[in-house]
């Protein structure tokens, strides 16, 4: 079982950055895919952005590619959401997972772990 804790939200302004971090433990991850995903109220959980680390591929949403960026290092079991130009949209509790496997998913049920999640408020 692989335990997910996030770190990095906060309130800032529209235009503003944030960096948010995944700390994972439990076992080794360099065979896996790591995910983030956020969701808004009454909204579904929504695909963000993973990593494959054994590939090093990336993929993004549409809606934050440009200014979002998804980085890690496997050897410490860390993966990062880099958030540029953040838009009030952005507003949700955004949270890490991970499956095993090469593929990047972007179904939430693709995903067998996740963290509890942070908040990350823009404001207009």
């Amino acid at each position: 079982q692989v335990q997910l804790v996030e770190s990095g939200g906060g309130l800032v302004q529209a235009g503003d950055s944030l960096r948010l971090s995944c700390a994972a433990s439990g076992r080794h991850l360099s065979s896996n895919t790591m995910g983030w995903f956020r969701q808004a109220p009454g909204k579904d959980r929504e695909f963000v952005a993973a990593i494959s680390w054994a590939v090093n591929y990336t993929a993004y949403a549409r809606s934050v590619e440009g200014r979002f960026s998804i980085s890690g290092d496997s050897a410490v079991n860390t993966v990062h959401l880099q958030m540029n130009s953040l838009k009030p949209e952005d507003t949700a509790v955004y949270y890490c997972s991970s499956r095993g496997g090469l593929g990047i998913m972007k179904n939430p049920s693709a995903y067998d772990s996740w963290g509890q999640g942070t908040q990350v408020t823009v404001s207009s």
